[in-house]
């Protein structure tokens, strides 16, 4: 007889989901997750692209554990070279989607997760990036 082991999520998709869930709660509606052009993902990939008010919303997400981040903060991992590739990527969704008449921006969301108490803190930072 075989036991199917339940897979736990990576930090990362604990994050991601946090911030989903987050972004629901807020009037956002939650496009794409995950989102990497389909020619390839040497751009890399969009965690979260939402909509909110008719304008896209591309959305980086940084999760930490929380008793580690006392030297620095999620959201200091977005740095210019990440933002120049969200860029990219974001040019590329709009134009696979045909959506070049919705205004967009960049949002972060940083997560600091507990793994005591297994309860997210979600900072949401808007327009990171024009």
């Amino acid at each position: 007889m075989l036991l199917w082991k339940k897979e736990e999520k990576s930090l990362g998709q604990i994050g991601e989901d946090a911030a989903a869930k987050y972004l629901k709660k807020k009037g956002y509606k939650i496009l794409e997750r995950n989102y990497f052009n389909p020619l390839g993902r040497r751009l890399g990939e969009i965690d979260i692209v939402a909509e909110k008010e008719k304008e896209i919303i591309f959305v980086e997400v940084k999760t930490r554990v929380a008793k580690n981040y006392s030297d620095t903060l999620p959201e200091e991992n977005i740095n210019r070279s990440k933002l120049h590739k969200l860029n990219k990527i974001a040019v590329s969704y709009i134009r696979n989607k045909h959506l070049w008449n919705y205004p967009y921006h960049f949002d972060a969301i940083s997560v600091l997760y507990d793994e005591a108490e297994k309860k997210t803190q979600v900072r949401h930072l808007k327009n990171v990036f024009i």
